[in-house]
């Protein structure tokens, strides 16, 4: 008996279309969920498909209403005898962030599946198909349940956590640098190497019900001479925490490290992380976090540290309680 599996579409480059097949601009999330369906008629000897469209956006335009709307949708539809698995079709650009984000939230052992395209359906060789089929063929597989919120792009199988964009333009954008692939995938013939790490899914604290909204977290990126007053602003603007892209080890200027101070001693929650693409954050290596108010990021790049971060906030915003967190999730 085949799976039915539910594809929610976001938009993105994936459903993105261009004026001719093989000019470099074109216009993300300009096709509809049956379009994307109807596209890869194979799809139907994988799984019974059926599909529903959530937003139509470029991922850059990414918020945290659809967010929201994603987790919930869901969370409902996992919940049904009739649902097997989700795949998600979502841009490229901020998916390690929807996809950590439903990760924390989604409360399934069902397979969910992410996927995109570096290239827009009407390119030259489109990526997004065989995305696509891959994508259905691991949301329809049972080997699949229990490992978190997956990503399959070009051929890989990514856990949500730790996997990151790394090219502007190149097919194979995405890695997974510090734990690795969760598996990999040629033409749905599916492998897979390991199980997640953290918590996840049914075992997280974290929850969307009775959320409208979250509580605004933004990324600093530190650099050599950095103006402190980025930090202040941010603080003045209503920011409840802040994750700063640290140099190195999650280091920053002495400037910065006095706005921190300021931006701690007001409540508000300040993770260090690093713009460096692989490696740990250690607590209290060059910096003293104890001191500092501060709360190390560990593997988590910026990105997912502030995903992470919004939703610790909803239950607290005691520095001990976050770095908890951000050593168990």
């Amino acid at each position: 008996m085949k799976a039915n599996v539910v594809i929610l579409a976001t938009g993105g480059t994936i459903a993105g279309a261009a004026k001719s097949g093989t000019q470099a601009s074109y216009d993300a999330g300009q096709m509809a969920v049956e379009t994307l369906i109807e596209a890869v008629p194979q799809l139907q000897e994988r799984a019974n498909v059926r599909g529903e469209q959530v937003a139509n956006v470029g991922s850059q335009d990414m918020h945290d209403a659809i967010w929201l709307q994603l987790a919930r949708r869901s969370n409902e539809l996992l919940a049904r005898d009739d649902v097997d698995g989700l795949v998600i079709t979502h841009g490229t650009d901020t998916i390690e962030e929807t996809a950590y984000f439903l990760n924390l939230v989604v409360h399934s052992d069902k397979p969910v599946v992410l996927t995109a395209a570096m290239r827009p359906a009407t390119a030259l060789s489109a990526d997004g198909p065989l995305n696509i089929y891959n994508a259905v063929a691991v949301a329809a597989d049972p080997e699949a349940s229990g490992r978190g919120v997956l990503v399959v792009i070009n051929d890989d199988i990514h856990g949500a956590r730790g996997m990151t964009k790394t090219s502007t333009t190149d097919v194979q954008a995405f890695v997974s640098a510090e734990r690795g692939l969760m598996g990999t995938t040629h033409y749905g013939d599916n492998r897979y190497f390991r199980k997640p790490y953290r918590v996840h899914g049914t075992a997280s604290e974290f929850s969307v019900a009775g959320h409208k909204t979250l509580p605004r977290v933004d990324v600093i990126y530190m650099h050599a001479g950095f103006s402190a007053d980025l930090i202040d602003a941010a603080v003045a603007n209503g920011a409840r925490g802040l994750v700063i892209a640290g140099v190195g080890n999650g280091n920053m200027t002495a400037a910065a490290l006095q706005a921190v101070a300021r931006a701690t001693g007001q409540g508000v929650v300040v993770v260090r992380s690093t713009r460096v693409t692989t490696g740990p954050v250690g607590r209290k290596l060059e910096i003293d976090d104890d001191a500092l108010g501060t709360v190390a990021s560990g593997e988590l790049n910026p990105a997912q540290s502030r995903v992470l971060l919004k939703l610790v906030l909803t239950r607290g915003s005691d520095p001990g309680m976050v770095q908890d967190y951000f050593d168990r999730y």
